[in-house]
């Protein structure tokens, strides 16, 4: 008898059905309006809540989500000491986004609720990507950055990383009809990635498809680095002819040149980050104050980098707000949720080898793209991020309480 079925046997079922089509809406409006995303969110909150009411029971979460905490409890902590308390915990409101993890771990329990939770997300992404081709080509100004429905091109690209990442690891180990669909939604990502410009994403989506690459076949491990190869032979000819495809090539080119603009500020970033670091190791400046002191004049920006509000590193960013402690705990987390998922990758059943294989992607993507830009502190890339990583947890949860008998909401 399978978890769905049991449930159906229980009339105390309903807050956790409930829970499940919250998330499924979080999911469908995650590439399209965050202010929906969150409504759902929101209300699946609610209803996670009072299951827990009515089951009378504890939370359930993944063994990484209490290190997770942890960094939130860190935060807290830094707030409290920061130079400007009030914005400090008014930032910490996103804390609150965490609990997606718990919230997932018991919405997601069986293949028929993934089904249509990752349905929801290909829905997304496929008008998120509609929507930026429309805008692209037909209404954007020459040299745009494509958005989509998003307020930053970073945004837009972080969230098509994470997306095409799944949507590839859906298509090499989910073994069913089905992920013929997901290879073919991952051509417009694809291209809509590459009108954003974010090379981050760029890298982040090159070493986590590396690696899915790796785990499926790995004497096709050379497929990536021949792509790359054929690229850069192909653009240069064809960039003679087409502008967007020589933007294209000159901004990857640009990734390791420290003739760059946005590399120079981005090093001016990682020196000041150092400075307040080694001022402040314990605790930080506080969430959301480093902006704060760029303008101290002993920190030496320039006044470009002077007006910028983050450091664009994560791991920079999070010990210079936040401390070392902090940071620390950040990078233990983001370590367990990656080897986790690459053992429930291993186990058997393709829906957890997909599901595993997208959650180990997602965090080594993060991590990568990460060394560029402060994604984790972008609250639609922190929700999909969270949700991505728990997918599999979820379901080997509630394979394990179905061959137990015991149903879960």
């Amino acid at each position: 008898m399978t978890t769905d079925m049991m449930e159906k046997k229980d009339g105390r079922a309903w807050p956790g059905r409930i829970l499940w089509l919250c998330l499924c809406g979080t999911m469908l409006f995650s590439l399209v309006s965050i202010s929906v995303a969150q409504i759902f969110l929101a209300a699946g909150l609610a209803a996670w809540l009072l299951l827990l009411v009515v089951e009378k029971k504890r939370p359930e979460f993944p063994a990484f989500f209490p290190i997770l905490l942890a960094y939130g409890g860190l935060s807290l902590l830094s707030s409290a000491f920061s130079i400007d308390p009030a914005m400090s915990f008014k930032d910490s409101r996103e804390l609150l986004l965490y609990l997606v993890v718990p919230m997932a771990f018991t919405a997601f329990i069986s293949v028929p609720r993934l089904r249509a939770g990752t349905a929801c997300l290909l829905v997304s992404a496929l008008a998120a990507c509609g929507y930026t081709l429309y805008l692209f080509f037909l209404k954007a100004a020459p040299g745009e950055r494509a958005t989509g429905f998003m307020s930053h091109t970073m945004t837009q690209g972080g969230l098509l990383m994470l997306f095409t990442l799944a949507a590839l690891a859906l298509f090499l180990f989910l073994g069913e009809r089905l992920r013929w669909v997901w290879a073919a939604a991952m051509v417009p990502a694809l291209a809509c990635l590459a009108l954003t410009r974010t090379r981050s994403a760029w890298l982040g989506l090159f070493i986590g498809g590396t690696v899915l690459i790796g785990l499926y076949r790995p004497k096709l491990l050379v497929v990536p680095p021949l792509l790359l190869g054929l690229f850069f032979a192909l653009s240069k000819p064809l960039g003679e002819r087409y502008s967007l495809i020589q933007d294209l090539r000159e901004r990857s080119l640009s990734i390791f040149s420290l003739k760059d603009k946005s590399n120079q500020d981005r090093l001016e970033y990682l020196r000041a980050g150092w400075k307040v670091i080694t001022l402040r190791p314990l605790l930080g400046t506080g969430p959301d104050t480093v902006d704060e002191v760029f303008t101290d004049p002993a920190l030496a920006l320039s006044s470009h980098a002077a007006r910028n509000v983050h450091l664009h590193n994560n791991l920079v960013q999070i010990a210079a707000e936040r401390g070392l402690p902090a940071a620390a705990a950040w990078l233990a987390f983001l370590a367990w949720a990656a080897v986790s998922a690459l053992r429930l990758h291993r186990r058997a059943g393709p829906w957890q080898r997909a599901l595993g294989g997208a959650a180990l992607a997602a965090a080594i993507s993060l991590f990568v793209s990460g060394f560029f830009e402060y994604n984790f502190g972008d609250s639609e890339i922190t929700v999909l991020f969270l949700v991505l990583i728990t997918l599999p947890h979820a379901l080997n949860a509630g394979a394990a309480k179905t061959q137990a008998g015991v149903p879960d909401r």
